[in-house]
């Protein structure tokens, strides 16, 4: 049960929000009308019909930190029955929905467990509720469990959600929306407002059930949040008296508002005026004293000039609150308290001319930031040869895990990505938040980390190349920077490491620890990506040493010769010979990838292909045969030393497109 009165109201605010909303919410109705045009439990491509189905569902599926779709894409390539089967059995209304739910995670796993060891498969019941949502919009609705518990919450509902507990979780969600739902069509004013945005693109849904699904997300992500955050402000309570015109006044008068405190305000409000003093030491420079100080000294300045009333808390005089209101940090805020500028002085921030004010102290790094070159996901794909798919899935690895190492076949482009996938997440071209190194079997710590150097006749303390990143890093922790590492199995993890082996992982990020050499505390920063690159293909390497596959997701780049950005570049050439010879070298990793005794970790990459110019017809000629003969048949010598007849078939069949 629930509170009908909040209930009533929270409709009433969600209706004075709908015309806003809709256009970022209206993907929910053209998913589920996608899925229905799609969905073919029978296609013969399952893997393709699953991609088509699950075309807009956009974050329900896939975000920062969770894509199961994804995934499940890599599981329907793999193991197409056994996924097939899966969705089967999951649309199954035969059967209880609970029991299925949990069997569709059962399965998962057992084909992560064949398919990707060692990885999540994301199929958690929020994934797989959406699943039951897209195929039964009418029956099911999707479990968010912050998002139900959120909205009991705010309508004082009887029924709380338990981690973990599905059977419960399940029932108590349907019985939430079906409150929310029996309001909903009493509301002829809500209803006729939805069914006139309904258009050919949306799913006709006559039982209002994803309405009313909605309704609990705007509650949860929207009243329950503008709730608790109002309950928290301080001083709100208190006004000072000085109106918008007041503060115009006021921001004009330079012996009040100096070039110092004109920084501070501004600051705030490009920050979007809510802000902690540490979050602006951070982005704009100067020390959180300069912030905290400087904030109070402007309001003792105005108070002295305005003779404003004044708040006293507890027999303190709280000048700050002259300027903003305030509340205490969350746990996932920087900062110990944050500000929020009050509205007549925002208001009259719009109106006086700022242009003048340094937003950040150090103008140089400004106009350092205006120079650097914009880098998209677009520009990434255009450049590495990756399918779009691909690209998500990495970059969402590499953000959740922190730590990622690009293995794969020689030429497959491994350390070409590694520095554009930094730019694609950068957003720009910024080598300044870049270092490359490359390991090999003698690396050391001392190298790596620190240690001592020859210096004349004696020794000295040097910082290795990581340590002295890593405190670049730190100085700058809004930003995110990248390390890479080239052949990172080549060296010994654990010498190179050492007391930092443990301090690279997520969870243990900023945690310090003491340097064996100088014997002062030392973290890696929360704001450092590392980025390794292996060569699958190297026999001459042992297996992976478990130290490094434990701190390390592995993302595997392969060939790229069918990718969209691969085909375009071919189109670039227009050579008949050239789309020949890449057909053979296709059938070639094919053959490969079938050989028991290499795999798809030995295939020829793309890459020897790439970085050709449009030019006469014989030069391309001579560049092909001399990639074939100088490139590709002695890595196949290489594979094959002991089966000449399969050597000499394959360099047959390559230079049998130059004769042609």
């Amino acid at each position: 049960m629930i509170n009908q009165v909040k209930l009533k109201e929270s409709v009433e605010k969600y209706k004075e929000a709908f015309e806003e909303r809709w256009p970022d919410e209206k993907y929910k109705w053209e998913a589920i009308q996608c899925f229905q045009d799609h969905w073919d439990v029978n296609a013969v491509d399952f893997q393709e019909m699953f991609t088509a189905a699950t075309e807009k569902t956009a974050n329900l599926l896939a975000s920062m930190n969770n894509f199961p779709r994804g995934m499940m894409q890599v599981y329907a390539k793999q193991e197409p029955e056994a996924v097939r089967e899966m969705f089967i059995d999951l649309f199954d209304e035969t059967k209880s929905v609970v029991d299925r739910i949990l069997r569709f995670q059962s399965r998962a796993q057992d084909i992560c467990d064949r398919v990707t060891p060692g990885k999540q498969h994301y199929q958690r019941p929020m994934a797989i509720t959406v699943y039951l949502w897209l195929k039964y919009p009418s029956k099911y609705d999707i479990f968010k469990y912050s998002v139900c518990k959120s909205t009991s919450q705010y309508l004082e509902n009887t029924f709380m959600p338990k981690r973990g507990d599905v059977s419960v979780n399940i029932k108590g969600n349907m019985e939430l929306i079906d409150e929310i739902l029996t309001e909903v069509k009493q509301d002829e004013e809500l209803l006729n407002m939805y069914q006139e945005k309904l258009d050919d693109m949306c799913f006709s849904d006559e039982s209002y059930r994803t309405l009313a699904f909605d309704i609990s997300f705007y509650i949860a992500n929207y009243l329950n949040d503008v709730k608790k955050k109002n309950e928290n402000w301080i001083a709100t309570e208190y006004n000072s008296g000085i109106s918008k015109e007041q503060w115009v006044n006021l921001l004009n008068d330079e012996e009040v508002f100096t070039e110092e405190a004109l920084e501070i305000v501004t600051r705030m409000k490009d920050y979007g005026g809510v802000a902690s003093c540490l979050q602006l030491s951070t982005k704009y420079g100067e020390t959180v004293g300069f912030y905290n100080m400087g904030s109070t000294m402007l309001a003792k300045r105005i108070y002295n000039k305005t003779n404003c009333e004044l708040r006293i808390e507890d027999g303190k005089e709280e000048y700050w609150s002259i300027l903003y209101t305030g509340r205490l940090a969350d746990k996932e805020e920087e900062g110990a308290f944050i500000w929020k500028l009050r509205k007549e002085l925002s208001e009259a921030l719009d109106e006086v001319d700022l242009s003048e004010v340094a937003l950040y102290a150090n103008e140089t790094k400004l106009d350092y930031e205006k120079q650097l070159e914009p880098y998209t996901k677009e520009d990434f794909l255009s450049e590495v040869f990756m399918t779009d798919e691909d690209y998500d899935t990495l970059k969402n690895v590499l953000l959740k895990k922190q730590n990622i190492i690009l293995q794969g076949a020689p030429g497959v482009g491994k350390t070409f990505a590694a520095k554009r996938l930094a730019y694609s997440v950068m957003g720009c071209k910024d080598e300044e938040r870049i270092e490359f190194v490359q390991f090999h079997q003698n690396y050391s710590y001392e190298d790596f980390i620190m240690g001592y150097k020859p210096n004349g006749d004696g020794f000295e303390l040097r910082n290795g190349i990581f340590y002295k990143f890593c405190m670049k890093a730190s100085e700058n922790p809004e930003k995110k920077y990248f390390f890479i590492i080239d052949e990172i199995n080549r060296g010994n993890m654990s010498k190179i490491f050492g007391e930092l082996l443990m301090l690279i992982e997520k969870d243990y990020r900023g945690t310090k620890a003491v340097l064996a050499y100088n014997g002062q505390p030392f973290s890696v920063p929360k704001n450092l990506y590392i980025i390794g690159m292996m060569n699958t293909a190297d026999r001459s390497l042992a297996m992976i040493d478990y130290a490094l596959r434990r701190r390390f997701s592995f993302f595997t780049m392969r060939p790229g010769f069918e990718s969209d950005g691969f085909r375009e570049y071919l189109a670039t050439l227009n050579d008949d010979t050239l789309y020949a010879l890449i057909d053979v070298v296709i059938a070639l990793n094919k053959a490969i990838s079938e050989d028991s005794s290499l795999g798809a970790g030995f295939c020829i990459g793309h890459s020897y292909f790439c970085g050709q110019k449009v030019s006469d017809e014989e030069d391309l000629v001579g560049w092909m045969s001399s990639v074939v003969d100088y490139d590709v048949v002695p890595m196949l010598e290489e594979y094959w030393f002991d089966e000449p007849d399969k050597i000499r078939l394959w360099k047959n069949r390559l230079n049998g497109v130059f004769n042609n």
